[in-house]
């Protein structure tokens, strides 16, 4: 839920009601502003009206990049939405053409994007293990399509697609073409 609060909409992160002995009951709310970006903690007195902002969740595919802005298309009515680099921050990591992703729009702009739990990606570049290293649970650093490098097992080769954990950026395991 988003709501409005001095002025400015903040999307709701966490909200917790409480009542404490001799004193009005109140609702504790962690919120994050949409202009800043920042999270901060404010409280709600139990007579107090608070303005809430409707949300609007759409998935939609990553098309290209369009100078510093990436553009989005919904996969239903194939409108195109064009977002701004700080909006989509480290998730640039984890798109490639067609990745399907799921953007909330809060009074027709769009405001947080998500991407889902894990993606399946192109190693470009995974050198050579070395000769003698062998023991048990190896890895090396290879570069994926999007240029992310991560961690992978000697084994990993150029070509090989990975499944990566978008949460954490860490290999979980090699796909089947």
């Amino acid at each position: 839920m988003a709501v409005k609060h001095k002025g400015e909409v903040a999307v709701v992160l966490e909200c917790h009601h409480r009542t404490p002995p001799k004193t009005r009951a109140f609702v504790q709310a962690t919120l994050r502003s949409i202009r800043t970006g920042k999270s901060f903690d404010t409280r709600f007195s139990s007579t107090e009206k608070v303005d809430v902002i409707p949300l609007n969740r759409r998935k939609m595919e990553y098309s290209y990049r369009d100078g510093e802005d990436f553009v989005f298309t919904d996969p239903e009515t194939y409108e195109p939405e064009t977002i701004i680099p700080e909006l989509v921050g480290d998730a640039v990591d984890y798109m490639v053409e067609n990745c399907e992703v799921e953007i909330t729009f809060i009074e027709g702009n769009p405001a947080v994007l998500e991407l889902p739990s894990s993606v399946v990606l192109t190693v470009t570049d995974a050198p050579e293990g070395v000769k003698g290293d062998s023991t048990t649970n190896v890895m090396k650093t290879v570069t994926l399509e999007t240029g992310k490098t991560v961690q992978a097992p000697l084994f990993i080769k150029n070509g090989e697609r990975l499944k990566i954990d978008t949460r954490e950026g860490k290999y979980m395991e090699r796909v089947n073409k």
